[in-house]
């Protein structure tokens, strides 16, 4: 079966396009999902498990068709029906390929007003967002939340969801050129990431949830109110994550509470965000769709700054 492959060293690798694997067969409860597309995560490129893969096919977010079933599964989903899926990031068989594996909690049925190539950008960007806003901060409605890199994936997510569920007031941070894109997804205020001081013109947030990490991450906690949250999803993971310490900034800021995570799967979380794309409330992710024969190019075009909607491969015809 086609698949894309990262050969290589975590230091040292590169892109290809294979048909040498073989298509996996599922067991146990295992769902097996013919792949219609699968969405691209650039970062994954430094995440040690992808390395630590047998056959080191990348890509966690599908949209594609129930294929086949292993022999205990039991649950809801039946065979031909669409699905899209965030596997685990130790999944022994990536996403980006014409055939995937995934386990029932990863699963949910894929929204029916939008097309498989849409379905497999939302997983990662929108389960990031839930568990951000719904597992790791105890928000009251009409808290004041600030998003950076908001114009991205997981950007755009934070902002519907918590204009939806929280009636928040959003202040977003991102280039001018996404400025209108976010103030018609619900956000207050968005400031210029270049502008000078930038974090000198808004203060008091409620929450802060960063998607970029670095020197943006580093100038956030000035905008955080004295007992707020700072929740960073940004790559690479600061030192301090996984346990490794403290940040520095709680010596000036100690009473905020800190917090890195990487996203788990949660096909209940899917299922939600699939009404609530069919009911309107929320905007899929923008997309730039490849057909897989371009699977260089789409690697290529997701790791570039600036682009214009997730990158995503297609596997099969809508």
């Amino acid at each position: 079966m086609k698949a894309i492959q990262v050969l290589g060293s975590q230091e040292n690798h590169h892109i290809v396009l294979s048909d040498a694997l073989s298509r996996p067969s599922p067991t146990g409860s295992q769902v097996l999902i013919k792949v219609h597309a699968a969405g691209i995560t650039a970062d994954e490129v430094i995440w040690p498990e992808l390395y630590a893969s047998p056959n080191r096919v990348p890509g966690h977010d599908i949209s594609g068709i129930v294929e086949a079933f292993g022999p205990e599964y039991h649950g809801p989903l039946s065979l031909g029906e669409s699905v899209y899926a965030m596997l685990h990031a130790d999944a022994p068989h990536g996403g980006q390929s014409e055939y995937a594996i995934a386990m029932p909690n990863e699963v949910a049925v894929k929204p029916s007003s939008i097309s498989h190539a849409q379905a497999a950008a939302l997983p990662i960007p929108a389960l990031t967002a839930w568990e951000a806003i719904f597992k790791h901060t105890k928000l009251a409605q009409g808290s004041k939340i600030f998003v950076t890199g908001a114009s991205g994936a997981v950007g755009a997510m934070l902002v519907q969801i918590a204009r939806k569920f929280l009636n928040a007031e959003v202040i977003g941070l991102a280039s001018p050129s996404n400025h209108a894109m976010l103030a018609e997804l619900g956000a207050t205020k968005v400031l210029d990431y270049s502008s000078p001081e930038w974090y000198a013109k808004v203060h008091g947030m409620d929450a802060v949830f960063d998607t970029v990490g670095g020197d943006i991450f580093s100038k956030s906690w000035r905008v955080v109110k004295e007992n707020g949250y700072i929740v960073t999803v940004g790559d690479p993971a600061p030192k301090w994550a996984f346990g490794r310490g403290q940040p520095e900034e709680l010596q000036t800021y100690p009473n905020v509470k800190c917090l890195h995570f990487i996203v788990s799967p949660d096909g209940d979380a899917l299922s939600e965000v699939a009404s609530l794309i069919d009911d309107g409330a929320l905007k899929p992710i923008p997309v730039q769709v490849f057909e897989v024969e371009e699977a260089v190019e789409a690697w290529k075009y997701a790791s570039q700054r600036g682009r214009k909607g997730k990158a995503v491969i297609k596997f099969q015809a809508e």
